[in-house]
């Protein structure tokens, strides 16, 4: 049986969180496939997904002590760096991108490559940020690196000049159970979704700008902010000045509540500039919500005619989307059932498989 190990970074930096997800993900998937151990590289976690997945973490759950505790990545990275040394695996897949292991590490590399956003989009990050520079000496060395889609593939390509034939596109995939769903307390009639982060690139403040003209023809609508920290004071100002605050709600959801968010939606926008894959599109999908992209990034490859598409530069064009879709109840049929469709070809199950024959390649 082959052994592969998994460090600890993402699950030290996320509770919640896309990436701890996709790990997550694997490492149960490969674990039910019954050919691949995941070996866990640490010996601390309050990650949400691997206490959800049932994996045998039991032991793994932080004490009250343990939370407290500022020492946590040392123990974590302490342990793994012996199951480094002790080379009792076949394959290496560190969860994120610190360098720690390079010198030590015997065996094949793994990396998955979620987004070139910090290299496509420097504006928007620290001068002296070392995870571009981390990043670049990883994919050099790895032997294999996934890239979760061709838009991230080609940034690669072309922001860390390596051989293309090790970068395998391997798309992030959702599972195919029925969603749960849970009540949302005082929700509005009628609303436009986002969900997420609001930082700079996500291009926020466009969107809310575009809610602004629509909400002089439309004035029971409301802007509904799921996830992405409270507002803060440059968010809230920014919404005041646009006589908006009123009708803007941020809710922090669990993941019944998002996809009771989804359903009832009039739409989900996602205006983001740049995103690697952009797993709430194939949420928005399974909770039949309507979806409105900006039309750049990896967008039109994910979501296909699945989606209507703005300029994201263009305010008047992101509203006339939803004014187009919220007055069009054919159209807005249309898009779920096509919506529906591109699920078949994002499946957790297709992600695992492919993730798991990538595994045997670097050992047969």
């Amino acid at each position: 049986m082959i052994k592969v190990l998994f460090d600890h970074q993402i699950f030290d930096r996320q509770t919640y969180g896309g990436i701890s997800r996709y790990f997550a993900n694997i490492i149960k998937g490969g674990n039910s496939a019954g050919e691949i151990e995941m070996i866990k590289g640490f010996l601390y976690t309050n990650n949400y997904y691997l206490q959800q997945n049932s994996i045998n973490f039991s032991e793994l759950l932080l004490s009250t002590f343990l939370k407290k505790s500022k020492h946590i990545y040392k123990k974590n990275n302490n342990y793994c760096n012996r199951l480094l040394s002790r080379g009792n695996f076949e394959v290496f897949h560190p969860t994120y991108f610190d360098t720690y292991f390079l010198d030590q590490l015997k065996k094949p590399l793994v990396i998955t490559i979620h987004d070139m956003t910090y290299e496509e989009m420097p504006e928007y990050f620290p001068n002296n940020d070392p995870l571009p520079e981390q990043k670049r000496l990883l994919a050099n060395r790895a032997d294999k690196i996934i890239a979760i889609s061709e838009t991230t593939k080609t940034d690669i390509i072309k922001h860390l000049q390596v051989d293309a034939n090790k970068i395998h596109v391997i798309p992030h995939g959702i599972d195919n159970k029925a969603p749960k769903y849970e009540e949302v307390e005082n929700l509005p009639e009628n609303y436009l979704l986002f969900v997420g982060s609001r930082s700079g690139y996500k291009n926020f403040f466009m969107f809310a700008r575009a809610f602004k003209i629509l909400t002089e023809k439309h004035k029971d609508i409301v802007l509904l902010l799921a996830g992405g920290g409270p507002l803060e004071t440059g968010d809230s100002e920014f919404l005041i000045r646009n006589g908006i605050f009123d009708k803007t709600r941020q809710i922090s959801a669990t993941d019944s509540q998002l996809n009771m968010l989804y359903k009832n939606a009039l739409c989900f926008v996602f205006p983001s500039l740049y995103e690697g894959f952009g797993i709430p599109i194939l949420e928005a999908f399974k909770n039949n919500c309507p979806v409105i992209l900006s039309n750049c990034s990896c967008f039109p490859e994910i979501a296909g005619d699945a989606a209507l598409y703005f300029n994201p530069d263009s305010i008047e064009s992101l509203a006339h989307q939803i004014e187009t879709l919220i007055t069009n109840k054919s159209l807005k049929s249309k898009l779920i059932t096509a919506g529906k469709k591109k699920l078949e070809t994002y499946t957790l199950d297709k992600c695992i498989k492919q993730t798991i024959e990538l595994y045997k390649s670097l050992v047969d």
